[in-house]
């Protein structure tokens, strides 16, 4: 392990070094500058961007201008004061601020510190109204007005006098432009009539691919970037890159390979929920709007622009149909961000911690489970009915989860899909699986046999008899209570289609009353006054996890119908634990494992017992045979057997 850790220090060391050879390394060093009223201050850069006060008006002799800046510097200090005016508009041209209305300026903060994280400005509750071409798929623009506060140059860039060096001006959408969730159409199977349920506008049936509306959220939060340094920017990357505002003169240092930028805006848009959004349509007058304004870490910036970046991408590429590696479509993404939005931090902490948990009991309760069986014997206490029944159950309850994918994440699908194959293995165990003719006038040629694995003890064959009665109580039971629920489904309720009628019903039924299947195994205790049989460990470890179970039924995205379901193991919990208090341990009867207690370690007392006599016998012999003797009696001259 440590030759591995120092293997991979030194190789990220060789990769360091390779590259500042590359790039000629990044020392920082301080350069004295002067500010706005020519005041000195310390400007921090590498040595070969000076500060852009200094910049040389001409290229070096034989230096080629470049296009696309190599090295870009801060143009102003990092603890610079700014003045900051936003505004909406539906154009990309800017409006002169003399010109544009009170109500379309939302934000105007005077002396905001650069670099001072306790200074924090907001606009307050507004209202906007929206333009017409944003109420026709427009795009609602952002113009950000930033200048040095103690500068006398004009903030607009249209005034005469405006100063590059020490104002900038950018524009930056605030409305999004998200593909359409695809709408689920449901209706009533004997009406035949449709009921479309779902919150987005219907789809025209004409068209192809997926449909882009454009929705707005409230809340937009502004973030200056501070201490971001000298840095590459070819290699920076693409979430970076989008919010970084080069000088706007194109300006260059004498290698005519180098430039600055101005401080960075990070317009937050990590925490829009797609469920906070307002679709914009024509119906849609007025909109609230409230800004915003601090500083963030430059370690956060480019961790919460780059996991939105590839968030949006991941589901721009799904709306189109490309297939996504992991088969993420973002909603991953905004699924995290609701629980720690939404959930009570106290709850999301004690989540976390149980989450981890939820792993270790899960994997745990799978090993365990097999080893149980592995190491079986015999089915004594094992309801075969019972395997088989949960097989059916759970994968009713695995292609519902599927049918209502887009409610479900892929944490619940995974963990029931490895239940189904955990359950099909079981049954190898107890029985053999065999595939045999059907008999004459079957509808196929083949069927699926259910054979002994040995001849069955008396205990076995109680065990298949006490299966059979609790099975045949649950027959009773449950099919009319299936029969109607389906009934009522039918009537009162809509579905997408027969396929998902049936599903939904059947789920229904397993989720209401699939409870009943557990009471067999609980019969076959109460009959056979013992749950030795049964696998201790494993109960336990999944008994934990519903416990855990009930905590996410709170925070996990999922059907309601399967978060009503995790309390129902809870009875079953508790019946198991007055059966193992009122059965108490005796070690005559079998244990977990199929093996004997008591009788065993009789057995094996015997089996010492016989080896010991039977040692002294055995070293006579050696010994005569040693002498040349045999191991029989010495009865003189043998006689020529007849």
């Amino acid at each position: 392990m440590f030759s591995k850790i120092f293997q991979a220090i030194a190789m990220w060391m060789a990769m360091q070094f390779v590259m500042k050879q590359i790039t000629g390394g990044t020392q920082k060093t301080t350069t004295s500058a002067v500010d706005a009223d020519g005041n000195p201050v310390k400007v921090v850069n590498t040595g070969k961007v000076p500060p852009f006060s200094e910049r040389a008006r001409y290229l070096d002799e034989g230096a080629v201008y470049n296009t696309i800046p190599q090295l870009v510097a801060p143009i102003w200090p990092g603890n610079s004061f700014v003045d900051i005016v936003v505004t909406v508009s539906p154009s990309m041209i800017p409006t002169p601020l003399k010109s544009t209305p009170k109500d379309a300026i939302v934000l105007e903060e005077k002396r905001f510190q650069i670099g001072n994280y306790s200074d924090t400005r907001s606009s307050g509750a507004r209202t906007i109204n929206v333009p017409k071409p944003v109420q026709q798929n427009g795009t609602l623009f952002g113009h950000f007005y930033v200048r040095l506060s103690d500068s006398s140059a004009p903030l607009d860039p249209t005034e005469k006098g405006y100063d590059p060096g020490s104002a900038y001006h950018f524009i930056f959408p605030l409305t999004q432009y998200i593909p359409k969730k695809k709408e689920v159409k449901t209706r009533n199977l004997l009406a035949g009539k449709n009921e479309i349920e779902v919150e987005e506008e219907p789809q025209p049936e004409t068209s192809s691919g997926p449909i882009i509306a454009s929705y707005y959220h409230p809340n937009v939060s502004l973030s200056f970037i501070p201490n971001s340094g000298v840095f590459s920017f070819p290699q920076s990357h693409p979430a970076v890159r989008q919010h970084l505002r080069l000088e706007a003169t194109g300006a260059r240092d004498g290698s005519g390979q180098n430039s600055w930028y101005y401080p960075i805006l990070y317009v937050n848009t990590f925490w829009q929920l797609k469920s906070h959004m307002t679709l914009l349509n024509e119906t849609v007058k007025t909109l609230p709007i409230r800004l915003d304004l601090n500083n963030l870490g430059d370690w956060k910036f480019k961790t919460m622009a780059s996991i939105d970046m590839s968030a949006k991408e991941a589901a721009r590429q799904a709306a189109n149909g490309t297939p996504i590696t992991g088969g993420s479509d973002g909603s991953e993404i905004e699924m995290i961000k609701e629980i720690f939005i939404d959930t009570n931090p106290i709850l999301l902490g004690v989540t976390v911690v149980v989450s981890i948990a939820h792993m270790i009991l899960e994997t745990l309760a799978f090993g365990s489970d097999i080893a149980h069986y592995r190491k079986k014997k015999d089915n004594v206490g094992i309801s075969v009915r019972s395997i088989l029944a949960n097989v059916f159950m759970q994968a009713v309850i695995f292609l519902y989860l599927i049918d209502q994918s887009q409610n479900t994440s892929w944490m619940i699908l995974g963990s029931q899909g490895i239940g189904i194959l955990i359950e099909l293995w079981k049954i190898t165990t107890v029985v053999n699986v065999r595939l045999r003719p059907a008999t004459p006038g079957s509808l196929f040629p083949y069927r699926i046999s259910f054979e002994d694995k040995h001849k069955l003890s008396d205990t076995e064959e109680k065990t298949k008899e006490y299966d059979e009665i609790a099975f045949k109580y649950m027959y009773i039971a449950g099919v009319p209570l299936l029969i109607a629920y389906a009934i009522y489904s039918l009537m009162y309720e809509t579905h997408k289609s027969w396929y998902s009628f049936v599903i939904t019903t059947l789920v229904g039924s397993v989720y209401a009353y699939g409870f009943l299947m557990m009471v067999p195994s609980l019969y076959i205790n109460y009959r056979l006054k013992s749950v030795a049989h049964m696998p201790a460990k494993a109960m336990m470890y999944k008994f934990l996890n519903t416990f855990i179970d009930d905590l996410f039924a709170f925070t996990i995205k999922m059907p309601f119908l399967h978060r009503l379901a995790t309390l129902r193991d809870d009875v079953i919990f508790f019946v198991y634990l007055y059966q193992r208090w009122a059965y108490k341990i005796d070690y005559t009867r079998v244990n977990e494992f199929g093996q004997g207690g008591e009788d065993d370690e009789l057995e094996e007392k015997k089996e010492e017992a016989a080896t010991e006599k039977a040692l002294p016998a055995v070293t006579a012999a050696v010994k005569d045979a040693k002498a040349g003797k045999t191991t029989g009696a010495d009865t003189g001259k043998a006689t020529k057997r007849k």
